[in-house]
């Protein structure tokens, strides 16, 4: 980090210093989002705002008050019940922790193209999405971190987009409310993004949209041929790739012989943990769990992710035509995000 990078972090601290010493609320929340270090916290923000010190401030302290109005600090005392209905969440929204890098980095594994979204409202989708990242950051990372006798603050996600089709995309609002969760609450906490078993569509938007993205984020997309197996086994061991990478051709996010293999499942540990984790917290604050969705105020998206999505629709569009489909994206209401 050079020194104009460490004044920046210098400015930053003195500014956030003063913000948290007059409000325990805002003092618990940053404790909370940095769990024991607090500089790496501001570096991630800072990387977000290409190290503009007043933007990332405001970025910074706009994410405390989010996190206070929407209780984000007591997420896991707000358990989905009953555990069907958190099992249909997790059959529906295909996303779990396959194993560790050579470096102990986590790896997240993520059913693009079959994740269907269909079992639960909306509410419970983002509260699902939000504890898994709470759970990443308080629990994974730092654990990860004592293992290995360093900070580890990122992880890898591998990105699967077998299934992927006009239908499914029907589900972009959704994946891009979530990701403008993380674009201004949780920026930085992925080291790399591989995308594997990418079909045309995919690739066709990747074209137009590429050169939209932020040097900075292109920089961490990897799209890998087939299912990225050979490239995925330079940085992890065999045992860490995601099911669907174990195969020769490309295959189902979400079919394996073995419900402990695939890291989607609720069978599998990490959502065993995750789930006792959940009901643990949930116990110790209120022995009477209450069933019902949590409601997370969404921010609104940044410039570059509306672009982004209108780019996506006009392309999409424009395959459509193509192939003589278009009456399939007439449902494709994106242009609002």
């Amino acid at each position: 980090m050079g020194i104009a990078s460490q004044d920046a972090v210098e400015q930053l601290s003195a500014l956030i210093d003063q913000v948290v010493a007059v409000d325990l609320k805002l003092k618990h929340t940053f404790q909370n989002m940095h769990q024991g270090n607090p500089k790496h916290t501001l570096i991630r923000f800072l990387k977000a705002r290409e190290w503009n010190v007043p933007k990332t401030n405001k970025m910074l302290v706009e994410c405390f008050n989010w996190r206070i109005h929407n209780q984000i600090d007591d997420i896991f005392s707000k358990p989905i019940t009953p555990v069907d209905l958190y099992r249909g969440i997790r059959d529906s929204q295909l996303m779990g922790l396959s194993g560790y890098s050579k470096q102990g980095i986590p790896v997240f594994a993520i059913g693009v193209g079959l994740s269907t979204f269909d079992k639960a409202s909306v509410n419970y989708y983002i509260q699902s999405h939000i504890q898994m990242n709470e759970y990443r950051d308080r629990v994974v990372l730092p654990a990860a971190s004592r293992k290995n006798g360093r900070y580890i603050g990122t992880c890898f996600k591998v990105l699967d987009m077998t299934g992927l089709k006009f239908s499914s995309l029907g589900n972009l609002k959704l994946v891009s409310l979530m990701a403008t969760i993380d674009d201004l609450n949780y920026p930085e906490k992925t080291e790399t993004y591989y995308i594997v078993n990418a079909p045309y569509i995919f690739t066709a938007c990747w074209k137009v949209v590429k050169p939209l993205l932020q040097e900075r984020t292109r920089r961490k997309i990897q799209v890998l041929d087939g299912c990225g197996r050979d490239e995925l086994l330079k940085v992890m061991d065999y045992a860490s790739l995601p099911n669907f990478c174990k195969r020769n051709g490309s295959g189902s996010s979400r079919d394996s012989s073995l419900d402990l293999d695939n890291c989607y499942s609720l069978n599998h540990p990490f959502h065993q943990e995750l789930y006792s984790y959940t009901m643990q917290q949930a116990r110790s604050k209120d022995p009477l769990i209450k069933q019902g969705s949590l409601h997370v105020d969404v921010p609104e998206p940044n410039p570059e992710g509306t672009e982004i999505m209108k780019t996506i629709r006009s392309e999409l569009h424009k395959i459509g035509n193509q192939n003589g489909i278009t009456h399939s994206l007439s449902g494709l209401q994106i242009d609002n995000l």
